[in-house]
């Protein structure tokens, strides 16, 4: 199917993952559509908020983001409270003022590693773009431009590392993939019971929901 319409109303029946809020990670490639599905399905689903892990990221860290994503928005909205997170700013390397993120009823986290395994005991569903990594790679350079060649050649080398540690494909619950002007909503069963422990970070425990 390709109506996000349906996909929002399954969404959005489904039980909360996270204190009140049904979290939806939408992961896959860099430059695999992640960025465009996910504001078309935010849209579907009446503007949920959507939290984009490039925000979270930064040159220096581009994929240890866990601690911050974990105080800044998996606690507050456990408690059924308001997250805010300071985006970083990828042109000036610093951080802007802080954003509010809403416990809405679907929130929706999109980037690479969304699925991470640290993240999915919290999900109440892994959506992944069903798209090649270097099909990916190639369209996300094309629309770049030249001048991030380096940026991208750090990124892929640092995106494969990832995924061969912490791998989340093999965990998702649904398959999109593009299809004319629209999307394929295909299942995917995951590779295995999700987790249900509490997470911990240095000092801090977040209850399991």
């Amino acid at each position: 199917m390709d109506d996000l319409t349906e996909a929002a109303v399954t969404l959005r029946a489904l039980p909360p993952s996270c204190g009140p809020v049904r979290l939806v990670a939408v992961d896959g490639h860099a430059g695999s559509g992640k960025s465009t599905f996910a504001a078309r399905l935010a849209a579907a689903l009446g503007g949920a908020p959507v939290l984009h892990l490039d925000d979270l990221a930064t040159h220096d860290a581009l994929f240890d983001w866990t601690r911050r994503l974990a105080d800044d928005v998996l606690g507050p909205l456990a408690h059924g409270a308001t997250a805010r997170y300071a985006p970083y700013d990828w042109t000036l390397r610093s951080f802007r003022a802080p954003l509010p993120l809403p416990p809405a009823p679907v929130v929706l986290i999109e980037g690479v590693g969304a699925g991470r395994a640290a993240v999915r005991p919290w999900l109440a569903r892994l959506l992944w773009m069903d798209r090649g990594a270097e099909e990916s790679w190639r369209r996300g350079r094309e629309r770049d431009g030249a001048g991030l060649s380096a940026f991208w050649d750090t990124w892929t080398r640092a995106e494969t590392r990832h995924f061969a540690a912490d791998p989340s494909r093999p965990f998702a619950d649904v398959l999109v993939r593009e299809w004319q002007q629209g999307y394929k909503w295909l299942p995917a069963a995951p590779a295995t019971a999700p987790q249900d422990h509490p997470v911990t970070y240095g000092d801090r425990t977040l209850p399991p929901h």
